[in-house]
């Protein structure tokens, strides 16, 4: 018997395998668990090769797998973005904002690009556009909330070429002043084209700098425990064009997570086109565990998108809604692909499946993984339907970021089942979560899991209640296994089980005891794919081999890191300390809020003085 190549022990190990549900150590060969169970049984397997790591307590579960994100996009301009994921004040994400607007060169733009909510600030509201120019009278910046809206100071308006004289695009409005002058706020209305060619206005990174790009953003997902995705495209995402980068990254082996991809159609009026195309020119599964096609959607054709901004009235779909789906579905069916559909309303997916079912008369949908995206006011009758079509229902955590303004149209009796996942479980249609990162919701899964768990948005609204939410067991089981079917891989991954993939995380703290509020803080110590290690941190840091420096220098990751852009817990301590004891709470003027937070988490990793002591603030001096 050949013997493991890792061991990993004295851990506390919830496999999610029901047959065997914890463990304290696991064995790992050839990138497959081999051995799962009692530390004096595993570690009897050991060679004089085997490498050993003692998990000190830690809780480890199976790799998270996002089943709904734009890695392929968001990792070409991971590098570019200054994120506000997690920044709990708006203080603290202008003080970001002016730092980055000082070190960017020109012609190069300050991007904030979605990830946040409004809500998510102790001050419950976006910068106004007079800050904004403040901050950056010369320097572009750009700021996209959700898909509701744009802030573009001055500069990013003549960068733009926004004037008086440009015309609102089709869906999309340019705010402007008695005279006719855009101001900078751009409107999603109804959808979110506006945001996007705006965004695209922007400078590119060159493809080597986006290769370093999307290694960064891989390593932000690992940092998190993330050790899976399914890209569901997205706009201004051409295939194959823009595939190149993470198809590089596969060839050479440099993928630290494992990815299946869907396609997404560009053109409207055209997508039975694109679809026929591809079935010629592609294969269902083409590629291998790290990197493998996954199907058609979630834009399967323009005509059936309704638009998921709460701010407005729901889109009606036009009439010609059915039979441009039908097209498409059975040019799908025919060619035995999956697909997802982008529907966030009961309308459009009643729609949607009288098609499917009309299709399913003559092509058999069975076998065929196809879901349904969001999905926010499914019905029970859809939920049903959807079952019994063999279907799936791939939720996000969407309404942690947007669900203030569902209440405020729908009222809180509406939001308490938006999305109804309790009832989608209890039904037996095939349901996992994913985040929808990085526009309209944040990359952090564990977001997602206190969403998930508490029924409360990121600005603590409590919109589920009791009944609707999901126990830590479900809610971890929705990132993991359940998310494999939408992959087509049951069995394959998703459980710390013999012969499975070999994925899995080993976590900051314990999810299954600690408090509530402190679910969506979890970072990982240890992210293991594939028997490899693809970061590390805290005990387990002198395991960890991180890419090269974020390129170009001037890049905000290098200054804030990812999401929260938590510092090592003793310079917590050490902020708190000082921030208690210099008495500038009401004196420092840089951040406004002052000290009252005791700890900013816009502190880059590994900086003794923090944020606050790099902008000048005075409390460093004690």
């Amino acid at each position: 018997m050949t013997a493991p190549d890792l061991i990993l022990h004295g851990g506390r190990i919830a496999t999610l395998d029901r047959a065997n549900p914890s463990a304290s150590a696991l064995a790992i060969t050839q990138g497959i668990f081999t051995a799962v169970g009692a530390e004096p049984e595993v570690m009897a397997l050991a060679g004089p090769q085997t490498q050993l790591i003692d998990l000190r307590g830690r809780r480890v579960v199976p790799g998270l797998i996002d089943n709904h994100t734009h890695i392929i996009r968001g990792g070409l301009n991971f590098n570019l973005e200054l994120r506000w994921d997690g920044i709990p004040t708006l203080a603290d994400a202008m003080a970001m904002l002016k730092r980055q607007v000082a070190v960017t060169p020109p012609p190069q733009w300050v991007r904030v690009v979605g990830g946040f909510s409004e809500q998510q600030f102790a001050e419950k509201r976006l910068p106004t556009l007079d800050e904004l120019n403040a901050i950056a009278p010369d320097t572009p910046v750009f700021i996209l909330h959700l898909y509701d809206r744009a802030l573009l100071n001055g500069a990013a308006l003549r960068a733009a070429g926004y004037t008086r004289d440009t015309p609102n695009p089709p869906g999309g409005e340019i705010q402007r002043d008695a005279t006719g002058t855009p101001t900078g706020l751009l409107l999603a209305k109804p959808n979110a084209a506006i945001l996007y060619a705006t965004l695209a206005r922007g400078p590119k990174l060159p493809f080597d700098y986006q290769m370093n790009s999307t290694r960064h953003f891989m390593r932000e997902l690992n940092r998190l425990g993330i050790t899976g995705v399914i890209d569901a495209g997205g706009g201004f995402q051409n295939y194959p064009e823009d595939y190149g980068v993470i198809a590089r990254l596969a060839a050479q082996g440099d993928l630290t997570l494992r990815l299946a991809y869907n396609l997404f159609t560009q053109k409207p009026k055209a997508e039975r086109e694109d679809f026929l195309n591809w079935t010629r020119t592609s294969a269902y599964k083409q590629g291998d565990d790290y990197f493998r096609h996954n199907g058609a959607g979630e834009m399967l054709v323009f005509s059936a998108a309704d638009f998921e901004d709460f701010r407005q009235p729901r889109p009606e779909m036009g009439p010609e809604m059915e039979g441009d789906l039908e097209e498409v579905v059975r040019i799908l069916a025919e060619n035995r692909w999956p697909w997802r559909m982008h529907a966030t309303y009961d309308e459009t997916i009643s729609r949607a499946l009288d098609v499917f079912e009309r299709v399913n008369r003559d092509i058999p949908l069975g076998g065929l993984n196809w879901f349904f995206d969001h999905a926010e006011t499914i019905s029970d009758r859809s939920i049903d339907r959807v079952a019994a079509l063999g279907g799936g229902i791939a939720v996000q955590h969407r309404m942690a970021y947007q669900g203030e303004y569902f209440v405020e149209r729908y009222g809180s009796a509406a939001a308490e089942a938006t999305p109804p996942i309790a009832r989608m479980l209890q039904s037996g249609v095939r349901t996992s979560a994913g985040t929808d990162a990085t526009r309209v919701a944040s990359y952090n899964p564990w977001v997602s899991l206190a969403w998930m768990i508490t029924g409360r948005t990121v600005g603590g609204l409590r919109i589920h209640p009791q009944r609707n939410c999901l126990d830590r067991e479900t809610a971890l089981r929705m990132w993991t296994e359940k998310v494999t079917w939408f992959s087509n891989e049951e069995g394959r991954k998703g459980q710390i089980a013999t012969g499975q993939l070999a994925d899995l995380t080993a976590l900051d703290r314990d999810i299954f005891a600690c408090a509530e509020d402190e679910i969506s803080g979890t970072t990982s110590e240890l992210t293991v794919v594939g028997g490899r290690i693809v970061y590390a941190a805290g005990a387990f840091a002198a395991l960890d081999r991180p890419p090269p420096p974020a390129m170009p220098d001037w890049s905000p990751v290098r200054r804030f890191g990812g999401y929260g852009a938590w510092a090592e817990p003793q310079d917590k301590a050490m902020h708190r300390s000082a921030a208690a004891s210099c008495g500038c709470a009401s004196a420092c003027g840089v951040h406004g809020h002052a000290h009252a937070r005791a700890w900013s988490p816009a502190v880059p990793a590994g900086d003794p003085k923090g944020f606050w002591g790099a902008l000048g603030c005075s409390c460093w001096a004690v």
